[in-house]
């Protein structure tokens, strides 16, 4: 009541933590001014949503937000880009994590490119979610060969008719990228798919970094577990030879753990044939 003000806030109520982080940065820099100001629109109907500025040597100027999950990352950037009329570059989704040093300081890393000398840490956290999903039994197999993929953890498998219900414990780095649409399309779209914060757990886990013509791209880099890093690696460089143009010089695509090479892929340099005249149109 306005007319009996509170002296202390009521009890239970706590500030919403952003979980997922990404940056968003405008195809076209001279939207930048206009990126800013939608995003400040936003944040004054939805307090969950989070921003920062952030500076890209690849990307240029954008901002680093954070989200309370993969829904809400997709709601804001959609509004942006119908509401404001902005083309926007999206970096890879990530989560916080706990780095704790040597020191016995934890820090929270939000982008990867943060990361501290490897030879100042102690150990890295990472957060895991308990994931719900519900879906017609005959789709089960594919599920769990999934959920085991994103090393997750089972704990619970139930049925109700023809619905079988299961509870996995996963990291919740695996489930930001692809999760849940490879999910949507191994069960033609039945499975539903919940999840709820647990808590940080020790993770084996190493910066990715993609470096073009030898220049670390640092909005690429990304945290991934020990045992995914060389896939991953080996996937990024070879879709980047199909995205980059050729130019007049060879351009080297490396992935790369610490001052490690782990992948590599060569986009050629173009090669001009040189024609010659009959003679007769040299006369």
């Amino acid at each position: 009541d306005a007319s009996i003000p509170l002296t202390e806030i009521l009890p239970g109520f706590n500030p919403s933590k952003p979980v997922v982080f990404c940056g968003l940065f405008p195809v076209d820099s001279s939207e930048y001014q206009k990126l800013k100001d939608g995003l400040a629109k936003l944040k004054l109907n939805d307090s969950s949503f989070s921003f920062e500025p952030e500076s890209s040597s690849a990307l240029g100027l954008g901002f680093r937000c954070g989200f309370l999950g993969l829904l809400h990352l997709e709601i804001v950037t959609e509004r942006l880009e119908r509401e404001f009329d902005i083309n926007l570059l999206t970096t890879t989704p990530g989560v916080v994590y706990k780095v704790h040093l040597n020191n016995g300081k934890i820090v929270d890393l939000q982008n990867p490119s943060s990361l501290p000398d490897p030879t100042l840490i102690k150990m890295i956290e990472e957060p895991w979610i308990k994931a719900t999903i519900i879906s017609p039994d005959k789709y089960l197999g594919s599920i769990m060969k999934l959920c085991q993929g994103k090393r997750g953890i089972q704990k619970n498998l139930n049925y109700s008719g023809n619905r079988a219900v299961l509870n996995y414990e996963i990291p919740l780095n695996e489930v930001v990228f692809d999760f849940n649409d490879r999910l949507k399309s191994m069960t033609s779209g039945y499975a539903s798919f919940d999840y709820e914060i647990l808590e940080h757990r020790e993770g084996d886990l190493v910066k990715l970094s993609i470096l073009v013509n030898g220049e670390t791209v640092d909005a690429l880099a990304i945290m991934i577990h020990k045992d995914f890093a060389q896939k991953t690696g080996r996937e990024v460089c070879e879709k980047l030879k199909t995205l980059i143009p050729r130019h007049n010089f060879m351009i080297p695509i490396q992935a790369a753990i610490g001052g490690k090479i782990i992948a590599r892929e060569t986009i050629k340099a173009v090669s001009y044939t040189h024609l010659t005249l009959p003679t007769s149109d040299l006369v």
